[in-house]
């Protein structure tokens, strides 16, 4: 006998100002299943969850629970229902005991007072229920993040017990730790519990899920049992594309002397829960690709490399040179450079002008004491609006006023004006036209030939084999290959994130 079906969403939308969030979105989740909800940025996957437990109200369509609608009910309510969300960053009080965040706003009292020794009882008596044997009087900080995942699903069970969702439970575990976590998660399967499991990692699903549903730009692509979906086809699914019969980009690439020794050279890099140990060399005159899916550790390794989050083993070298990056500071002494995924949050400044935004970088290298004077910048902001095509009526026109494409471009005159030797490039063509996209690639093109050292880091499988001399591939916070020659291609990438590791 088929289960019963749970949680129904059915033709679901969510538009925010000058924005479709989600359009004729659809999913099912049936009692004793793990369903994988897939999606790459922009997906619609946090919308999609926010209107099931009712942060945002959706505006059309239908979402019901055991067959009741809860479409329309507050946060609270739909709790009350039976839904609960395990975020990826846990939402408890880490100086509480482990009974104390369980019980929450929901402690026993007896006589007006907490009955601490009941609720103790019970805490021990849920978790142990759950295979989790722990001291729940010790404060939750005792505990690892792992542990503390557990004692969030275990508050999100007993309050609500039908609809677990876990938003990326996973991103900070080690494997061990996972292997923990899908345990409690098949317990709860056994139960009869429905899991929404919202992750990146696809050999996690492989691992515990059932069912993946998978969005593409706020819309249903597809439902499949994970038995009849094999992960070539599932990547073809979550980036809109087929494989092609294309064996080579047909690029001329930028090729390096056999002896010629890497610019930057990073050996046994890692941080537990960002990238696992790995080695990679970047040369002058080459452009090194970094492919992979959301979430792969592509750009936690650019942040490592940069001295954004300092690696917790490894070295790096600079030319031959052992450094240890204390901060971006550091790294910007030795001719590196970073434009970072998020243009508005971590590039731009938008209230500075266009030209104050230009010489961010190099008057920080250069130092506080060292001021760039008015004529100099002038200077700088001329040569790289022309040489960049940067389309402005005044340089000093607040930044935010331009257009994508353009706060792209100021942002990479901004690192070009300090005089890089090497080039980091996370998402360098995110959210901009498609003519805007053709000069960032000839530019990026026209900086390797200068001699520049380039490592960047793109979703779009097309970019990287178009602009990369190597292609480094990244997979679950592992480094799985490393593609060269004609075999830099969309059909040889797609299959080695696909393939790797697995049958």
């Amino acid at each position: 006998m088929e289960p019963k079906s749970i949680l129904k969403v059915s033709q679901l939308n969510k538009s925010f100002p000058g924005v479709k969030a989600l359009s004729q979105v659809q999913l099912e989740l049936r009692e004793g299943e793990i369903m994988a909800l897939l999606g790459g940025n922009g997906a619609g996957k946090s919308t999609l969850i926010k209107c099931i437990t009712g942060v945002y109200t959706s505006d059309g369509g239908s979402i019901s629970l055991s067959g009741q609608s809860i479409r329309g009910l507050s946060a609270e309510e739909i709790i009350l229902k039976g839904i609960s969300t395990v975020h990826q960053e846990v939402n408890l009080i880490p100086t509480l005991s482990v009974a104390e965040n369980i019980y929450l706003g929901r402690q026993p009292y007896r006589f007006g007072l907490i009955d601490w020794a009941k609720m103790n009882t019970n805490a021990e008596e849920l978790l142990s229920s759950m295979k989790v044997f722990i001291d729940v009087t010790a404060t939750l900080n005792d505990y690892s993040i792992a542990v503390q995942q557990m004692i969030a699903i275990a508050r999100g069970v007993d309050m609500s017990a039908k609809v677990l969702i876990l938003d990326e439970p996973t991103a900070s575990l080690d494997n061990k730790e996972v292997e923990q976590l899908f345990t409690l998660m098949r317990e709860l399967k056994s139960r009869g519990i429905g899991i929404v499991f919202v992750t990146h990692f696809l050999d996690q699903v492989y691992d515990v899920c059932d069912q993946i549903t998978v969005l593409r730009n706020g819309q249903f692509v597809a439902s499949s049992s994970v038995d009849e979906l094999p992960q070539i086809e599932l990547i073809n699914l979550m980036l809109g594309k087929q494989i092609s019969n294309k064996n080579s980009s047909g690029k001329s690439r930028h090729t390096t002397d056999s002896n010629s020794k890497p610019f930057l050279s990073a050996s046994n890099i890692g941080r537990k829960g960002m990238i696992n140990p790995c080695d990679v060399n970047i040369y002058s005159g080459q452009t090194l690709g970094l492919g992979g899916l959301l979430g792969s550790g592509r750009t936690e390794l650019a942040k490592l490399l940069f001295g954004i989050v300092k690696p917790e083993q490894g070295t790096i070298q600079i030319e031959g040179e052992v450094k240890a990056f204390g901060s971006p500071h550091d790294a910007i002494q030795e001719g590196l450079a970073f434009c970072p995924e998020d243009r508005k949050v971590e590039g731009i400044i938008g209230e500075l002008s266009v030209l104050e935004n230009m010489v961010l970088a190099l008057q920080a290298k250069q130092g506080w004491f060292r001021m760039i004077g008015p004529k100099e910048q002038k200077e700088i902001g001329k040569k790289f609006v022309r040489s960049l095509n940067i389309v402005t009526s005044d340089i000093n026109k607040p930044v935010k006023e331009l257009s994508g494409g353009n706060q792209q471009k100021v942002i990479l005159a901004r690192w070009l004006a300090s005089g890089p030797s090497l080039l980091i490039l996370d998402e360098p063509t995110r959210g901009i036209d498609v003519g805007a996209k053709s000069e960032i690639l000839q530019i990026i093109d026209g900086l390797c030939k200068q001699g520049m050292a380039l490592m960047v880091i793109s979703s779009e499988l097309d970019e990287i084999v178009e602009f990369s001399d190597r292609v480094s591939v990244l997979k679950d916070h592992n480094m799985i290959a490393e593609l060269t020659g004609k075999d830099i291609s969309t059909q040889k990438l797609m299959e080695t994130i696909a393939h790797e590791g697995r049958d």
